[in-house]
C-alpha cells in the first residue's frame, strides 16, 4: 500500500482541542476580539459548531486563550526570588525582570493584551491585579527591608507610584517591538537595568518622604481576589 493512501490519523478530542486553541491564540492577536467565531472557524477550514462542541461559548474561548497566554506564563519563583534577602534588591530586581519579559515579549502576549483593552475585556484588570499583588507590593517591601524602613507600615502611594513607574518602563519595551514594530532590535538588558537603577536612585527619597508625611495617602489595598471568568458580551453571528 502506498503510505500517501492511508487516512489521516484522527485526532484525540484533547489534541483537537489544544490545535483549536492553539488557532485561537493566533487569530485574536491577529484581528482582536471583534472577530466571531464564525469567522475563526472559516479561517480553520472548520464548521462554526465544531468549535463549541469544545468551547461551551466564545467567552469559554477566551477564558481558555487568558490561561493558555497569561496564567500558564506565569511562575511562582517569580515572587519567591525577589524576597530572597540573602541578595541585593537590585541584583533580584533584574534577574526577575530578565525571566519576567523573556515569558511575556511575544507578539500573542502583547497583542492580546492590547485588544482585549480596546474591546473592554478585563483580562487587563485581571493580569495587572495579579502582577500588582504578587509582584509590586512584594517589591516595595524589599525596597523598604533593604532601606532600612519598617516593612509593616501600610504602603504610600507614591512610592507604588514610584514602583509601577519603573515596571511600566520595563513593559514599554514590549510595545515598542511589538505594537510599534521598530525597525532595530531593543536592547531588553540596557532598558531593565536603567528602569532598576531609576527606581533605586529615587526609593530613599519617596519612601523617607511619604512616611514622614501622615497626609500621605495610602495605596489601594491588595486584592487578592480569585480570579473571575472574563465577561464577554453574547458573540456575533
Amino acid at each position: 500500500m502506498n503510505p500517501s493512501d492511508k487516512k489521516p490519523k484522527r485526532l484525540s478530542p484533547e489534541e483537537r482541542k489544544r490545535r483549536l486553541l492553539e488557532k485561537a491564540i493566533d487569530y485574536f492577536s491577529e484581528e482582536g476580539f471583534e472577530g466571531g467565531t464564525r469567522e475563526l472557524a472559516r479561517q480553520l477550514g472548520i464548521t462554526q459548531p465544531l468549535i463549541y462542541r469544545y468551547f461551551s461559548t466564545k467567552a469559554d474561548l477566551i477564558n481558555e486563550v487568558y490561561h493558555a497566554v497569561y496564567v500558564s506564563q506565569w511562575q511562582e519563583s517569580w515572587a519567591q526570588n525577589l524576597q530572597k534577602r540573602d541578595r541585593p534588591v537590585r541584583d533580584r530586581l533584574i534577574e526577575f525582570y530578565d525571566g519576567y519579559t523573556n515569558a511575556i515579549f511575544n507578539r500573542h502576549w502583547m497583542r492580546i493584551f492590547f485588544f482585549a483593552g480596546l474591546k473592554g475585556l478585563d483580562i487587563n484588570t485581571r493580569y495587572i491585579r495579579r502582577v500588582s499583588d504578587h509582584l509590586l507590593r512584594p517589591i516595595c517591601r524589599e525596597m523598604r527591608a533593604e532601606l532600612g524602613f519598617d516593612v509593616e507600615k501600610p504602603l504610600r502611594q507614591a512610592e507604588f507610584d514610584l514602583v509601577w513607574m519603573m515596571h511600566g518602563l520595563v513593559f514599554y519595551q514590549g510595545i515598542r517591538e511589538h505594537i510599534y514594530k521598530v525597525p532595530y532590535k531593543v536592547n531588553h538588558e540596557f532598558s531593565i537595568q536603567i528602569a532598576v537603577d531609576m527606581y533605586i536612585t529615587k526609593s530613599r527619597e519617596v519612601i523617607e518622604a511619604a512616611l514622614k508625611d501622615p497626609a500621605a495617602d495610602l495605596a489601594p489595598a491588595a486584592s487578592f481576589i480569585p480570579e473571575q471568568l472574563v465577561q464577554v458580551a453574547p458573540d456575533r453571528i
